[in-house]
């Protein structure tokens, strides 16, 4: 083999290989989910995360370690959304609540990517400070479950409406008096 076609070759072999590693530095670039401690602040209400029930959210910056912590999807996919908040998002989670035994308390380990999820809309389930939530789940089957029980419809991440999680602070539907009355079926569990 002559040395410019050898050279050439080992070039091309190099180049692929650092190639390769660039693509998994940023895959692992992307951070994994972390649970809420009590020292977790909500963004926009500077409250413990860990006192308001039901699903919260968390969205982790190109520019911080730690996350930003919401007590709610609603405040979650607002932040996305207000013009005045960062752009240099890394991931966004919020609690799978198809993973849930109940949507007051969303278990340990039960965090999803929320642009994969499905959320339903306009449900008698409030959000944690009141007004309107946008419940998640990881299975549309359990989505569709919890909009025959609850009232709503479903959407992906991109089509919740800026309206919705922006607009006045409607109640819900058939507002509760403490979101615990609305039981998320989990995926063993089947509404009738």
């Amino acid at each position: 083999m002559r040395p410019s076609l050898r050279a050439f070759i080992v070039g091309a072999l190099i180049a692929l290989a650092l190639s390769a590693c660039d693509d998994k530095s940023k895959t692992a670039a992307v951070p994994a989910p972390i649970e809420p401690t009590a020292a977790s602040i909500a963004h926009f209400c500077n409250m413990a995360v860990l006192e308001h029930p039901g699903p919260k959210g968390q969205i982790f910056l190109k520019s911080k370690v730690e996350p930003i912590w919401f007590a709610s999807v609603r405040d979650t996919v607002a932040f996305t959304l207000l013009p005045e908040e960062p752009k240099d998002v890394a991931a966004i989670y919020v609690n799978d609540m198809s993973k849930a035994e109940d949507t007051l308390h969303p278990k340990a380990g039960s965090w999803i990517e929320a642009r994969s999820a499905w959320y339903v809309l306009g449900s008698d389930f409030g959000a944690a400070m009141g007004g309107r939530e946008a419940v998640p789940f990881g299975a549309e089957a359990d989505a569709r479950r919890f909009a025959a029980t609850h009232g709503g419809r479903l959407a992906r991440f991109g089509e919740v409406p800026q309206e919705y999680v922006l607009g006045p602070d409607a109640e819900p539907a058939e507002p509760h008096a403490h979101p615990q009355q609305a039981a998320a079926p989990g995926p063993h569990q089947h509404t009738p």
